[in-house]
């Protein structure tokens, strides 16, 4: 089992990213299995046509140790199993408690070891790097940790901001720096200002998307660009990305997954 956290600024195309990554690899025929740490809770409703899942706090309110695991774990689109870890009430309670609690909801429920994911995605929300939030990466949940990024300051910013903290893990034996997805906006420099930043934190860009119109045409429909336009140059853009980060995650310190 392979398994990755997906950080980005908010806003920058990270949940669109990790579905179609998702999809990607069960094209591959990999059983993949994408969560949620995201209290708007909504990483994976492209893969629903739109339609929300239920949340793991949500289910824990309202049944507490009697949720059941197929509720958890709903199917998706091209058989990807999701997650959605939820929030708070809205100024009731800390977010990143609540990726906590939900995290060990699915261990206490043996989730990985009953589906057995060869490849599991955490999608977090990257602009804070503490708490529930940071779980993923210091709890042992995660291997590798890929950042999404384009060129504006403020996702370059964030960025650096969670390779740091990647970096502060990195003597406990926790998940390692996979490298930088440049998902492109356009803006003046843009690969000559992720290249610098990959050269700042000694990592790499493992892949870049380009920008187009077809991801907005699909997220109008509320599906993957994969499913969506399955024969578009942006969908082979996303099972070229999802080969690129396969190959990060076999170089040292990765596991060997092979489809």
């Amino acid at each position: 089992m392979i398994k990755i956290a997906v950080y980005g600024k908010g806003g920058i195309g990270k949940s669109t990213t990790v579905s179609n990554l998702s999809v990607a690899f069960a094209q591959k025929g990999l059983k993949v299995m994408q969560i949620g740490c995201d209290p708007k809770a909504d990483s994976t409703v492209y893969l629903h046509g739109g339609k929300p899942v239920e949340t793991v706090l949500s289910l824990i309110r309202r049944k507490g140790k009697q949720a059941e695991l197929s509720e958890l774990v709903t199917e998706g689109f091209g058989g990807v199993l999701c997650v959605e870890a939820g929030g708070p009430t809205p100024g009731m309670g800390c977010a990143g408690r609540g990726i906590i609690a939900a995290l060990e909801m699915l261990e206490e429920k043996n989730a990985f070891e009953i589906f057995k994911p060869d490849v599991v995605l955490y999608d977090v929300l990257g602009d804070v790097v503490c708490g529930g939030f940071a779980m993923p990466i210091r709890e042992g949940y995660a291997e590798k940790v890929f950042v999404i990024t384009s060129g504006e300051n403020m996702a370059i910013h964030a960025a650096a901001n969670i390779a740091m903290a990647v970096d502060n893990f990195a003597d406990r034996g926790y998940a390692s720096l996979g490298g930088i997805i440049l998902n492109r906006r356009n803006v003046d420099r843009e690969e000559e200002k992720v290249e610098e930043l990959a050269q700042d934190i000694h990592s790499k860009i493992v892949g870049a998307l380009p920008f187009s119109p077809i991801v907005q045409k699909a997220d109008e429909l509320q599906k993957t660009v994969l499913e969506a336009f399955p024969d578009s140059e942006m969908a082979e853009e996303y099972r070229k990305l999802a080969d690129q980060v396969l190959k990060a995650c076999q170089e040292p310190g990765g596991e060997d997954v092979k489809p």
